[in-house]
């Protein structure tokens, strides 16, 4: 996506926030049915788009630095994104078990 690990992180965590904002207004008047057939086929179908955009967030730019031979921004490109990323959940999770989200 970007050089800038931080943009690529949050990225991840916006799309992640955008996706179960999405489908819990999607769901809640489903609340109260049975699932049908197509069920398994939508939860496949998203989780199959969200591996595809998670994906492109963390490894389309260090692929591209891989392969124009720069494959120490590649690694380092890779490593801060995704040390960010669990930075952002592990301050989530506390956030969550204290209560204060």
């Amino acid at each position: 996506m970007t050089k800038n690990p931080l943009i690529n992180a949050l990225s991840a965590s916006a799309y992640i926030i955008f996706g179960v904002t999405i489908m819990s207004f999607v769901t809640e008047p489903l609340k109260n049915k049975p699932d049908t057939f197509f069920a398994p086929i939508v939860f496949l179908s998203l989780l199959t788009l969200s591996v595809a955009v998670m994906a492109f967030l963390f490894f389309y730019q260090p692929v591209m630095l891989f392969i124009a031979d720069q494959k120490k921004e590649a690694v380092n490109l890779f490593v801060k994104t995704t040390g960010i990323f669990a930075v952002t959940t592990t301050i989530t999770l506390i956030l969550l078990s204290i209560g204060l989200i």
